[in-house]
């Protein structure tokens, strides 16, 4: 690459991006080309703290030293063998993965989007199968605000016009009703609902944790008309809240969970787990993905569970959000910039009272990088 005169290194990555890349994303002008622990550099040197944490995808922090050295034994050994054959690791991992999540089965996947992309496909053949719903008139209930993915299907019931105007007609069989509202869940339902879907600690729809007589209400209300509860713990997920599950604040249990980001740590892997009572019309050529279930993932995420299973890892968390939220808390108070920190563990948010575009630059001048919108703190939990 030929340096242009007076540019610098990230002004020549930043330009080549724009150039050949589908403008989908408008990234915080930083370049970065390294990371350990909570620490990132750019490619100009620069240090910042990581408070975004690729959106909870590495909550071990980059570059865990034991992650690295599971998933470079791994590469030695064997990385993909498609799921035409067993291997040595996948069995391991979903085992330990049920245990930790008080869930039944599980489905590998490789993404967010796909764990809730077989979710819908368990929570629908469920219905028919199961239920007694007529083909083709199961619906899913959601609510506003969500983020499940990015998928035809899934931004068909997004509310956020940027994610889905322009990509309809929406798929057909979905209802939204408004976030934490029971009344309209009670009206919602008739006799093709087959699940209703949250995120019980919502992630981009400005990090909104729900109550937890709301929850425990859910599993009620779902328990009492024949529905499925689906939480989406793709970015809630594996200690970020404080707990391993943010639903476990609530003591219930769901019937379908999906999960990815924090289960790899920084490497592409998803699952969706659920009671057998839920998955039991999954069968033979149902759903697949060659990638789904690869050792190299497995392996990856057999380390993450050791790690999170560790005694002072949630401890740890606990700690840390302690400091945090309680230093937040004193800004919103004295500040003129901050309105309001809401969230739970190390999922926090913060409302501004100015640009977030004008805050997240100045936050990048001293060396903190946040994202857009509204302002949210994904520090690693390691």
């Amino acid at each position: 690459m030929e340096k242009l005169q007076n540019i610098t290194l990230s002004e020549e990555y930043i330009d080549e991006e724009k150039n050949w890349i589908t403008p989908n994303y408008t990234p915080i002008p930083a370049v970065l080309s390294k990371g350990e622990g909570v620490w990132v550099w750019d490619v100009d040197g620069k240090k910042y703290l990581d408070c975004l944490s690729a959106y909870s995808a590495v909550n071990q922090g980059h570059r865990h030293p034991k992650i690295i050295e599971a998933a470079k034994n791994q590469m030695d050994r064997i990385t993909l063998t498609s799921r035409a054959f067993f291997n040595d690791q996948l069995g391991s991992f979903m085992k330990k993965l049920c245990q930790y999540s008080g869930m039944e089965m599980a489905c590998p996947m490789n993404t967010g989007a796909e764990a809730v992309e077989t979710a819908l496909k368990i929570a629908r053949r469920w219905g028919y199968w199961k239920k007694g719903v007529s083909e083709n008139k199961a619906e899913i209930i959601v609510v506003n605000d969500n983020f499940h993915g990015r998928t035809i299907t899934i931004v068909g019931f997004s509310d956020d016009p940027d994610t889905h105007g322009g990509f309809g007609p929406a798929t057909p069989g979905f209802k939204i009703i408004p976030y934490q509202d029971i009344n309209a869940l009670k009206k919602a339902i008739n006799k093709n609902t087959v699940g209703f879907m949250i995120e019980p600690i919502q992630g981009e729809g400005g990090i909104r944790p729900a109550n937890l007589y709301f929850l425990k209400l859910l599993r009620k209300i779902c328990n009492e008309n024949d529905i499925l509860l689906f939480f989406d713990q793709v970015q809630c997920g594996f200690g970020r809240s404080g707990k391993l599950f943010s639903h476990e604040w609530a003591k219930i249990k769901p019937d379908i969970m999906s999960v990815a980001k924090g289960i790899g740590s920084g490497f592409p892997l998803g699952a969706c787990m659920s009671t057998n009572k839920a998955c039991v019309a999954m069968t033979k050529g149902s759903h697949g993905s060659t990638y789904g279930g690869n050792p190299l993932a497995m392996s990856v995420g057999l380390e993450v569970l050791k790690i999170i299973s560790n005694k002072t890892f949630l401890t740890k968390v606990d700690k840390t959000a302690r400091y945090f939220w309680k230093n937040l808390k004193k800004l919103e108070n004295s500040s003129n910039i901050i309105s309001e920190v809401r969230g739970a563990g190390l999922l926090l948010g913060i409302k501004t009272n100015i640009s977030n575009i004008d805050f997240s630059e100045q936050l990048k001048k001293n060396k903190l990088p946040f994202i857009n919108r509204e302002v949210r703190v994904y520090l690693n939990l390691m």
